[in-house]
């Protein structure tokens, strides 16, 4: 007999289905939290390996290196909260948002460069993108639940591994590296590089199956077809506006501050079509949207610093060695 699931263990009580609903979206917010983490940790890693070779960047390898154990648990606890109240709605338009910006900015860079700064960027939409990947894909799944539990878990226990990766790294790495014994320490010290590429083939993968779902979220909310285009055509118009403004920005010059200013304008935007074309609870979810970026920015202040420097160095290398 297949099992039941879990809603059927209790009897129909007024407001149960609600807080079944509540519990799936904290599911949902939990797994797109610890997914963060563990992009965030596995950056962590890479970087601090990159700082450690380089003697004009120690300041950040120190900063890279320090603990947080009360600040990570806190990071996720809060992201989760944003993500679980954040509506599928406005998650599937900041899933779409990103992906065009990100398309965008890969397109108009040479050989890659500032692309791993899209790693750092990428944390809110990325936890959004999971939530609207699950919301679709388990809608109306008779276990639910049971699915997003087991999602839950499994994401825990591979944010618990990397960030115990992250701590082992920071403490232990330069000694381990050296003496040539510890055999994770000795993977990152051949392999190391090839972190970036790994979370980008990660990152494509949740990406795409998120944009899929995001578009079907949308859209079911339509009754016809020029309900749809109604919306559709100023939210092309909204996004062709602020990739353009992306684009600028990126000629003007990056770091945190233009980080900052970037989310501003992002979710401005599409807080003026909402409020043209979307609901009143789209505005609240929207501004829930804004204090999520603007965490996760604050949390990883440091990687996104990092990233900048190594961008930097890496995109005028071939000039100096020209030279």
């Amino acid at each position: 007999m297949a099992m039941l699931s879990l809603g059927s263990w209790l009897p129909a009580w007024p407001g149960l289905a609600w807080s079944w609903a509540l519990l799936d979206a904290v599911l949902r917010g939990l797994v797109g939290a610890c997914a963060t983490l563990v992009l965030c940790s596995l950056l962590r890693v890479y970087l601090y390996i990159q700082c450690l070779n380089d003697p004009a960047r120690q300041d950040l390898r120190v900063a890279l290196g320090a603990r947080r154990l009360v600040l990570e648990p806190l990071h996720v606890l809060v992201l989760t909260a944003i993500l679980a109240l954040v509506g599928s709605r406005v998650a599937a338009l900041v899933v779409l948002e990103f992906s065009l910006r990100a398309i965008s900015t890969l397109l108009s860079l040479s050989k890659g460069a500032h692309s791993i700064q899209l790693l750092v960027l990428c944390q809110f939409s990325l936890g959004c993108g999971l939530s609207c990947g699950l919301s679709f894909l388990l809608e109306e799944a008779p276990h639910g639940t049971c699915n997003l539990v087991l999602a839950a878990g499994l994401a825990g226990l591979l944010a618990m591994h990397a960030r115990r990766l992250a701590l082992h790294t920071c403490t232990l790495y330069e000694l381990h590296s050296q003496a040539r014994y510890c055999g994770v320490c000795m993977l990152l010290l051949t392999s190391g590089h090839g972190v970036p590429r790994l979370l980008r083939k990660a990152l494509v993968v949740a990406f795409v199956v998120a944009d899929l779902a995001a578009v079907a979220l949308i859209n079911r909310d339509f009754l016809s077809t020029a309900e749809a285009v109604r919306f559709w055509t100023p939210l092309t118009i909204c996004y062709t506006l602020l990739v353009v403004y992306m684009q600028e920005e990126q000629r003007s010059g990056t770091g945190t501050q233009a980080a900052y200013q970037t989310v501003l304008v992002r979710m401005g935007g599409l807080f003026i079509l909402l409020f043209t074309v979307g609901r009143w609870t789209d505005l609240l979810h929207i501004f829930l949207s804004l204090l999520g970026e603007l965490w996760c920015l604050l949390h990883t202040g440091v990687l996104l610093e990092a990233c900048r420097q190594r961008d930097f160095s890496s995109q005028h290398r071939p000039m100096s060695g020209s030279s």
